[in-house]
């Protein structure tokens, strides 16, 4: 048995890489030495940068017309850590507490989290290049970064630590071809009117990815396999595909086409 796993392994990993993988830029996965200068100043945010960000967030809040109290505002994310690239956004949360809100957290985060898809989708925010991601988080939520800034306090929450990771790409892109296939495979059915099939089977993938990646940072954090492969799914588009193949196929399949 252990042969034929090893067999099958070395299988998988002969086999050429897809196109988009093929071309993906590996590097942008490596930790940094440095913290972007773009964005920090001897490990202090940029004023300027803070400044904006402060404005982006009272913006935002003042627009959920929430009669509560911001318990912080805070930078997380690669931009917040070493292993920041030009892909990464700048991920502005805000702090409340849901229960002041109302009993329900649950309606309360479907609301915040329905606001911010709003947003995000009509605004466009560039600082230095980076697009600005705007949420609102409970106060109670588990945070899995290892960099956390207070935006309010103009401090660390908690620093990043630096650390050097060896990046097991293989692994990385054999897991990443498993989730590709199964959107490729969604494209196929999409093409041959199956849309009641991609609703289903979108929902299940999209589960099967986060909870993918919510194992891979409760386990072993940013840098864990799992949460890679979720990078490397973002950054070729294909969590954009999946996601686009699921509201077109529920979109013809409430269709109708009434004859001329």
């Amino acid at each position: 048995m252990k042969n034929l796993f090893e067999d099958w392994r070395k299988h998988l990993q002969e086999e050429p890489l897809g196109e988009q993988l093929e071309e993906f830029d590996r590097d942008t996965l490596q930790t940094k030495t440095e913290l972007s200068s773009d964005i920090w100043q001897d490990h202090r945010l940029s004023p300027d940068v803070r400044t904006n960000l402060l404005q982006i967030a009272e913006d935002f809040f003042n627009n959920l017309k929430l009669d509560v109290d911001v318990l912080d505002v805070v930078f997380t994310g690669s931009l917040a850590n070493y292993n920041w690239s030009k892909y990464s956004d700048i991920d502005l949360h805000i702090i409340i507490n849901f229960s002041e809100v109302d009993e329900n957290e649950e309606l309360v985060r479907e609301y915040v989290n329905a606001k911010k898809s709003v947003w995000n989708r009509a605004h466009k925010i560039l600082i230095n290049g980076y697009e600005v991601e705007v949420y609102v988080e409970n106060h109670s939520d588990t945070h899995h970064s290892s960099g956390v800034y207070s935006i309010l306090r103009d401090d660390w929450l908690v620093m990043p630590p630096k650390q050097t990771h060896d990046l097991d790409w293989e692994n990385i892109a054999i897991k990443a071809e498993s989730f590709i296939s199964g959107v490729e495979s969604l494209e196929d059915l999409y093409s041959r009117g199956l849309y009641d099939e991609v609703i289903e089977e979108a929902d299940v993938l999209k589960q099967k990815i986060k909870k993918f990646r919510s194992s891979g940072l409760e386990l072993g954090g940013e840098y864990s396999i799992e949460n890679l492969v979720f990078k490397v799914l973002r950054r070729t588009d294909y969590i954009g595909k999946l996601m686009k193949l699921r509201v077109n196929a529920y979109d013809k399949s409430m269709s109708i086409n009434g004859s001329s």
